[in-house]
């Protein structure tokens, strides 16, 4: 089993045990080591049982538990909570406000075993006649069960790209052709999948009903000829406004998409690009920008490490960060209101300075930052007091509690943060949760503009459940001279190569290299912070 698959087993067992009313210390455990292992991406593959305890936050008895998981493919504790649950209650623990305390409580006094019957009930209002549950909590379940429906069938970037790369090289090598290619929104990288489509040169019909599919993503196979291949996959591609946006296309056997778009008397415009919003007036002048590659990024920004939730040391990080070829790492474990991911209090800040110090010797002239992620505080302050605050490099300032104030409040929440001449980044703006949680509500505008006011950088988180900044607006902070930020807040070693995601997500954008604020090299991030913190 998948690290992944792992945690889940682990969340689903402790959601089921605390559903059942059992053991709270027992539960808070196993509760624990799921959500630090869904943190991360730590291969558990071939541990012994000894390897196993000697993980962090994991101990004997969760140990013990992955090796049967492991071994044989289950949990026995979690089979017998499964057996004496019904389908319909379990799967009202995906439902985002009520914990397992409150979906016990609907389904034995009021006899609820499904999300079908809690909407209905919602509708009904009989959840204000519980203890606990209110109108508001009742209107909050509904629209998280309508936002749940939604988003069935949906899938994230990230989540289907390996399965669909090998089905094209799985056609290509069947099928003895080249002319294989993924299209539509895989092809323009879009953060949320419903369909993987393909293009194949092919006479004969393809079957997407024999390919082994797993994941239960919808597969659209679309076949053509090898001389209509170019035009079939710029078609299909595009999203109707784009093709719409292109002055009398129709189909030309073409031996490559730029051949195509010259026709036309356009610039190329990368796939990723082809949404049918402001693409093609800027092709017809010549002035889409040389798109950001991964390739740009000269350090990973906003990271987590064993000081707070990550999964490996300071040092395991930073030599990984360095092996990968970047120049330097900001280390940005969580400020001390964030108790639930062990925040540094200022003592431990000190520790951690003390050994970004001793590592930066050995390392030159590769650099560790000493960052952190200050919690935004209901008021909009920041975490820490000001002599605290002036001891790092930087400070990424991001929202984790309280996301349910509106638009008005959040948005000014947000302002009073970037006016704080300590922020440097403001973290995933929204704070999103692609699929799973709607963003909080932000006047998107009066927050870019203020960073642009105050020399605040955004952040893209590229997290492939965050992804936030959300690409669209990515322009405007560009029109505004509000530079980017990409990063990974990778709370282990792995989750650098996130970089990929939001490069991808960026590049929708149209975010260039010298937008980005982590494609500045050593010499230009540390002058860029020393400048920044002449307070």
């Amino acid at each position: 089993m998948s690290t992944e698959e792992i945690a889940h087993a682990l969340k689903l067992t402790a959601q089921l045990m605390e559903l059942h009313e059992e053991n709270p210390f027992k539960i808070k455990s196993i509760a624990n080591a799921a959500y630090k292992l869904d943190k991360t991406d730590i291969d558990l593959q071939g541990k012994s049982l000894e390897e196993l305890e000697k993980i962090e936050g994991i101990g004997k008895g969760i140990a013990a538990k992955i090796n049967e998981l492991q071994s044989t493919g289950n949990l026995k504790e979690l089979t017998e909570m499964v057996a004496k649950t019904p389908l319909g209650v379990i799967e009202m623990l995906r439902i985002k406000g009520i914990g397992p305390k409150k979906v016990g409580q609907l389904w034995r006094e009021l006899e609820i075993e499904s999300i079908g019957e809690l909407l209905y009930a919602c509708n009904e209002n009989r959840l204000i006649t519980l203890k606990g549950f209110g109108e508001k909590t009742q209107e909050a379940v509904k629209k998280q069960i309508e936002f749940f429906k939604s988003n069935i069938g949906k899938f994230h970037y990230a989540s289907v790209e390996k399965f669909a790369m090998d089905l094209v090289r799985l056609l290509k090598k069947k099928y003895k052709t080249e002319f294989v290619s993924l299209t539509g929104a895989m092809r323009r990288k879009c953060d949320i999948i419903e369909v993987v489509e393909i293009v194949i040169a092919y006479s004969g019909f393809v079957s997407a009903e024999e390919i082994e599919n797993k994941l239960g993503v919808e597969i659209k196979i679309i076949t053509c000829t090898s001389e209509g291949f170019y035009s079939m996959l710029f078609k299909t591609t595009a999203t109707t406004e784009h093709l719409e946006k292109i002055p009398n296309f129709k189909s030309q056997l073409l031996t490559s998409e730029e051949a195509i778009y010259k026709v036309y008397n356009l610039q190329y415009i990368e796939p990723e690009l082809r949404e049918g919003l402001n693409e093609v007036a800027l092709a017809k002048e010549n002035k889409i920008p040389k798109l950001i590659e991964l390739s740009d990024l000269k350090g990973i920004l906003h990271n987590h490490s064993t000081y707070s939730d990550g999964m490996n040391s300071l040092k395991d990080m930073a030599e990984y960060c360095k092996e990968l070829g970047y120049e330097y790492l900001g280390i940005c474990d969580h400020s001390q209101s964030a108790f639930y991911a062990q925040g540094l209090k200022p003592d431990r800040v000190i520790d951690q300075h003390e050994e970004i110090e001793i590592l930066n010797e050995k390392l030159a002239p590769f650099k560790i930052f000493k960052g952190i992620e200050s919690d935004i505080l209901n008021d909009g302050s920041l975490d820490y007091t000001e002599d605290v605050l002036k001891s790092f490099d930087f400070i990424v300032a991001s929202v984790h509690s309280n996301l349910k104030m509106t638009e008005e409040k959040a948005t000014a929440r947000l302002l009073k943060a970037i006016e704080n001449p300590y922020t440097t980044i403001l973290g995933h703006p929204t704070g999103r949760l692609l699929l799973s949680r709607p963003g909080y509500p932000i006047d998107h505008k009066k927050i870019i503009d203020a960073c642009a006011a105050n020399g605040v950088v955004i952040e893209l988180n590229a997290h492939p459940y965050r992804l936030d900044i959300d690409w669209r607006w990515i322009e405007y902070c560009l029109e505004k001279g509000v530079k980017i930020s990409i990063n990974p807040d990778a709370h282990e070693k792995s989750g650098y190569h996130d970089m990929y995601y939001g490069t991808c997500v960026a590049r929708k954008g149209m975010l260039t290299k010298e937008m980005c604020f982590n494609a500045f090299s050593l010499t230009e991030m540390e002058s860029y912070f020393k400048k920044r913190n002449a307070h």
